[in-house]
């Protein structure tokens, strides 16, 4: 997809905040660092649309970017990071799980896990969340370029025993913001769920 236009909107860390649901959105959710926003920025063709960080937890609210004037991508906050409060977690994981499961604009789920290591429990969390929900969902390994063909071959094979486990078929999508795998196939969905 051309990205003619692509903006900032503005940060949400109240349901009662979110816009109205006249757009489709397309939600981006995963741990601390997985690379969220660098994957955001790949998919736009911008370079820092949506801000990287070296610290985790960065993103503290969620990000509303309108791409075309058509339709939304989400950042959500990043999940499994220490060093926030836990009463403040605990505020994040209800508004998230709110939002994943019962806002009506949601046309798809992009949960994005590190390739480099095994599902944590959070990204378990949100598995069995997603089993629950009507909304197309899909994987996106991360960071791939990082790992050789084999090691790809594993990463994605670790990530569906997780997902047998609860029954779920999903699609794994390799990915990575430095060599733009994935670009076309994260798009494909987008479009196809979205009918932009």
């Amino acid at each position: 997809m051309h990205v003619r236009d692509a903006e900032f909107v503005k940060g949400v860390a109240r349901w009662e905040q979110l816009p109205p649901p006249e757009l489709p959105e397309v939600a981006f959710v995963g741990r601390s660092n997985v690379g969220k926003s660098s994957l955001l920025n790949m998919l736009l063709g911008r370079k820092s649309l949506a801000r990287t960080s070296r610290s985790p937890g960065k993103t503290q609210q969620l990000n509303y970017y309108r791409i075309n004037g058509k339709l939304y991508f989400v950042d959500l906050p990043g999940y499994g990071y220490a060093k926030v409060s836990k009463k403040e977690r605990e505020r994040w994981g209800q508004l998230i799980g709110r939002y994943l499961t019962e806002r009506s604009a949601l046309r798809l789920v992009i949960h994005l896990v590190d390739s480099r290591h095994p599902p944590q429990s959070h990204d378990e969390d949100v598995m069995a969340l997603m089993r629950e929900s009507p909304v197309p969902y899909l994987i996106a390994l991360t960071k791939t370029d990082k790992l050789s063909g084999n090691k790809r071959g594993q990463s994605v094979r670790r990530v569906e025993q997780v997902l047998a486990r609860g029954a779920m078929d999903v699609p794994v999508v390799l990915t990575s913001a430095n060599d733009r795998r994935g670009y076309n196939d994260l798009w494909n969905w987008i479009r196809d769920v979205t009918g932009v």
